[in-house]
C-alpha cells in the first residue's frame, strides 16, 4: 500500500510552482494553528488556494495550510509562520524559504512523543480536537494550547500512512514516550513588545549569525545588552525567546546563584560560565537580577568586600569578551541605578532597552496569547479587557487568565466526581470561561505598575458630568490628545500642555471631572491625595514625589491626578515650615523634568488656589488653569436628570422646576438633594401605615429641598 501512495504524490510533484518568500513572525492568535499567511498576489502566483497544503523549506521542511495575509501585511512578498513551524522548518525571521504545494492524505492514526517541559500528557480524544486540519511530517512539532495558558508540545514519531498527512476529527492519536527537544519560547508569544524585541534582535541576533558585516566595516560588534523596567513586563522571556530563536547555545544565570560563602567561590562560579560559553560559541549568556551580584560599589560597606569582587571580576569577564569569540550577554533587572556605573558603559552593556508597562494595543496582544486555549464565552471581548486593564503588565494579564479559568473551575466542580480520575472530555466541551469569571478575576488581580499609588478603574463617564460642556472639551484637548495624537502635536509644531490645573469652590466637581477623563482616557491613571505625599520624616515627602513621577514614567502614556494639591505646594517663604518648602521644590523640579517625560500629563485640583506657590501655576508648568464655576440653570437640570435617572419618581416631580429653586446650587448640594428626597421616600414606605408604590414624589423633593438648605447655611 505504502508504494502507490509514494508513487502518486511523486507523480505529482513535477506540476507544483515554487516560489521563495521572506520568513516573517505570525499573529499571536495563529500561533500553533500550523497555518501560513500570504499575500493573495503570491498566492496567485504560486498557484494556491484558501486552505491548500503547502511545504515550507528552509534547512528542512514543515507543512502547514495557507491563509490571506492580514491587509497590513500585503505587497510585501512576506510569509508570516510561527515559532514552531519556523523550528520545523530549520529557518528565522527574515530569512528566505521555498514554499510549494504538495499533497496530503488522512493520517488514520500518528504516534506522538511529548516534549519533557510540556508538562503531562493530554487525553487522546482531546488532542484529536485540539489537532484537527494541522499538516505534519515525521519528526515535525506540533503545539497545542488546552484549556488554559500552558502550552503543550508533541513531536511527530511516526504516522499511518506515513509521509505527510493531515489531522482530522477521525485520527487516533497516542502519546508515547518523550522527546529530547525543548519546549522554546517563541517571538508569538510576546505581546506588546515589538519595538523592544527588535532593538534586543539587532544586537544579539546579528553579531552572532553575521560577524562578517562588522569585521567588513571595521568595527567591534556589541557585546552587551542591558533590560531593565518594572517587573514582570517580559525581560527574561525576551531573552529566552531570542535565544531560541537565533539558535545559539544559551546559558540562564539567576544572579543570586551566583554568590557562594566559600572565598573565592563566586569569582569561580562567574568565570566558569564565561568559559563555558567561550567553548559553545556561538553563545548568549543572560543574567537575570544582576542587580545581587553587581551592586554599586561606592555604596557598599568596607565589610563587603565579597561583592566588590564579584563586580569587579564581570567587569574584567565583560572586557575579555573580545577575545573570547561570539559570545554576547544580556542582564535583567528593574533597578538599573543600584547597578555598578562601571557596567553601564559602553564596552559592556552596548545598549540598554527598557521594556515599560504596556499600552492598551499591548494588553490585547497580551489577553489574546494567554487566552489562546481558552473556550471564551460570548459576553467577553477581549478589546474591552484591554481598556479595564491599565497598569497591568504582561505577568498580571497572565494571572488574570489564569484566575479567570479557575473561576470557570469552580463553577464545574460541584457537577464532576473527583474520584474518576480523569474528567470526562464533554463535559470539559461544555465549560466557557465568561465574563463574570475575568470581572471575579479583576478583584484578585491588581496592576503591579501602579502598587500602592494606583486608583481603582473609573467606571465613571463625561456622560455622568451634568453641563460643563466646554470644560469637559477643554480637558479632552489637553489631556486625551496629546496621548493619543502625539505625533499630530509634534507636526503642527507644538509643544501639548504639561499640566492642568482645576480650581473652583467646593463640591463643583473637580474630582469628579477627573474620574470622568480617566474613563475616558485609554491611558494609564494614577490618582493620589495630595496629603498622602506628606510624611514627618525627613525626607520622605520628596521621596514620594519623586516615586509618584517614576511610577508614572514606567506607566506612560499616562495621567497623574493629585487632588487638593495645596497641601502639597503651599506657598513658600515664611520659613515656618522647612518640609513644604522643600517638598514645594521638589514638586517644581519633577514638573520641570517632564521634557525628559514624555507622554505624561499632571491634573490637579485645589479649592483653594491663592494659598498654592505662584512657581507652580506659571506656564511651563500648569499651562491650563480651568475655573470651574456654579453650575447655571440648565446644568443644574442636567444634574438633577443623571442623579434621578434611576430613581422611580412620581409624576408630579418637575426637574425644570427644582432646578429654579436651586440657584446658587453646586453639583454635590445637588446630588445631596437627590439623596434626601430618596431617603424620605424609604422612610414613608417603611412606616406601618404605608400604601402604594415605592415612588419619590414632589412632596419628598420639597422636604429635602428644605433640609439641604438649612444645611448649607449651618
Amino acid at each position: 500500500m505504502t508504494a502507490p501512495a509514494d508513487a502518486s504524490v511523486a507523480q505529482t510533484a513535477p506540476e507544483m510552482q515554487g516560489g521563495s518568500l521572506k520568513v516573517a513572525e505570525a499573529m499571536a492568535k495563529d500561533t500553533g494553528r500550523g497555518i501560513a499567511r500570504l499575500d493573495p498576489r503570491d498566492m496567485r502566483e504560486l498557484g494556491l488556494e484558501i486552505g491548500d497544503v503547502v511545504e515550507v523549506l528552509g534547512k528542512h521542511g514543515a507543512l502547514c495550510r495557507v491563509l490571506p495575509a492580514h491587509t497590513d501585511q500585503r505587497g510585501q512578498r512576506l510569509i508570516q509562520i510561527d515559532g514552531i513551524l519556523r523550528a520545523n522548518a530549520g529557518t528565522g525571521l527574515d530569512q528566505h524559504v521555498t514554499v510549494r504545494r504538495v499533497v496530503t492524505r488522512r493520517a488514520r492514526s500518528v504516534v506522538l512523543a511529548t516534549v519533557e517541559s510540556s508538562g503531562r500528557s493530554l487525553p487522546s480524544r482531546y488532542l484529536t480536537k485540539l489537532l484537527d486540519g494541522i499538516p505534519v511530517q515525521r519528526g515535525n512539532r506540533v503545539r497545542v494550547t488546552p484549556f488554559g495558558p500552558q502550552p503543550h508540545t508533541f513531536v511527530v514519531q511516526r504516522s499511518d500512512p506515513p509521509g505527510q498527512v493531515i489531522f482530522d476529527r477521525t485520527t487516533q492519536v497516542r502519546c508515547e514516550g518523550t522527546a529530547d527537544a525543548q519546549s522554546a519560547v517563541t517571538y508569538e508569544d510576546i505581546g506588546g513588545l515589538h519595538k523592544e524585541v527588535r532593538r534586543v534582535r539587532e544586537i544579539i541576533e546579528l553579531p552572532l549569525k553575521h560577524p562578517e558585516v562588522f569585521e567588513h566595516i571595521g568595527i567591534d560588534p556589541p557585546k552587551g545588552v542591558l533590560l531593565y523596567g518594572p517587573p514582570g513586563t517580559g525581560k527574561t522571556l525576551i531573552a529566552r525567546a531570542v535565544a531560541h530563536e537565533a539558535s545559539v547555545h544559551f546559558i540562564h544565570v539567576n544572579g543570586p546563584e551566583i554568590i557562594d560563602k566559600v572565598y573565592g567561590a563566586s569569582e569561580a562560579h562567574l568565570r566558569k560560565v564565561f568559559e563555558e560559553a567561550k567553548q559553545n560559541a556561538p553563545a548568549f549568556i543572560f543574567i537575570d537580577e544582576i542587580d545581587a551580584i553587581a551592586p554599586s560599589r561606592t555604596q557598599l560597606n568596607s565589610d563587603r568586600q565579597m561583592e566588590r569582587r564579584v563586580v569587579a571580576q564581570l567587569l574584567a569577564l565583560m572586557d575579555g569578551l573580545n577575545t573570547r569569540g561570539q559570545v554576547i550577554v544580556a542582564a535583567a533587572t528593574n533597578i538599573p541605578d543600584s547597578i555598578d556605573p562601571a557596567l553601564r558603559r559602553p564596552g559592556r552593556f552596548d545598549r540598554e532597552t527598557e521594556i515599560g508597562v504596556p499600552d492598551r494595543d499591548g494588553r490585547m496582544e497580551i489577553l489574546e496569547i494567554h487566552s489562546r486555549g481558552m473556550p471564551l464565552g460570548q459576553g467577553v471581548t477581549l478589546d474591552g479587557l484591554a481598556g479595564m486593564t491599565h497598569g497591568f503588565v504582561g505577568a498580571d494579564l497572565a494571572a488574570l487568565c489564569r484566575e479567570a479559568a479557575m473561576a470557570a473551575v469552580r463553577r464545574l466542580l460541584p457537577d464532576i466526581d473527583l474520584d474518576e480520575g480523569v474528567v470526562p472530555v464533554d463535559r470539559l466541551s461544555e465549560l466557557r470561561v465568561e465574563r463574570d469569571d475575568f470581572e471575579e478575576a479583576l478583584n484578585e488581580v491588581g496592576p503591579s505598575a501602579l502598587r500602592e499609588i494606583a486608583a481603582d478603574i473609573s467606571e465613571t463617564r463625561w456622560s455622568d458630568v451634568g453641563g460643563l460642556d466646554e470644560i469637559k472639551q477643554t480637558l479632552h484637548e489637553a489631556a486625551v490628545l496629546p496621548l493619543t495624537h502625539g505625533p499630530l502635536f509634534a507636526r503642527m509644531g507644538v509643544r501639548p500642555p504639561r499640566g492642568i490645573l482645576l480650581h473652583g469652590g467646593p463640591g463643583r466637581g473637580k474630582t469628579l471631572l477627573a474620574r470622568a477623563l480617566a474613563g475616558e482616557c485609554e491611558a494609564n491613571f494614577i490618582a493620589v491625595q495630595g496629603p498622602q505625599l506628606v510624611s514627618m520624616w525627613v525626607g520622605e515627602s520628596e521621596r514620594a514625589v519623586r516615586e509618584l513621577f517614576r511610577k508614572a514614567k514606567q506607566a506612560r502614556p499616562c495621567v497623574v491626578f493629585i487632588d487638593e494639591i495645596d497641601a502639597v505646594a503651599p506657598r513658600r517663604g515664611s520659613g515656618e515650615d522647612p518640609v513644604s518648602e522643600r517638598l514645594v521644590a521638589q514638586f517644581l523640579v519633577a514638573l520641570d523634568g517632564m521634557e525628559q517625560l514624555q507622554d505624561i500629563t499632571v491634573i490637579a485640583a485645589t479649592n483653594r488656589v491663592d494659598r498654592l506657590d505662584p512657581a507652580l501655576i506659571r506656564p511651563g508648568r500648569f499651562d491650563c488653569l480651568i475655573e470651574l464655576p456654579l453650575p447655571d440653570e440648565g446644568q443644574r437640570e442636567a444634574i438633577l436628570r443623571i442623579h434621578t435617572d434611576r430613581m422611580p419618581l412620581a409624576g408630579d416631580v418637575a426637574i425644570s422646576a427644582l432646578s429654579r429653586q436651586t440657584t446658587d446650587w453646586s453639583g454635590a448640594a445637588l446630588a445631596a438633594l437627590c439623596r434626601n428626597a430618596a431617603v424620605r421616600a424609604i422612610r414613608r414606605r417603611l412606616s406601618p401605615d404605608a400604601a402604594g408604590p415605592a415612588v419619590v414624589t414632589e412632596a419628598d423633593f420639597a422636604g429635602a429641598l428644605e433640609a439641604t438648605r438649612r444645611g448649607r447655611t449651618a
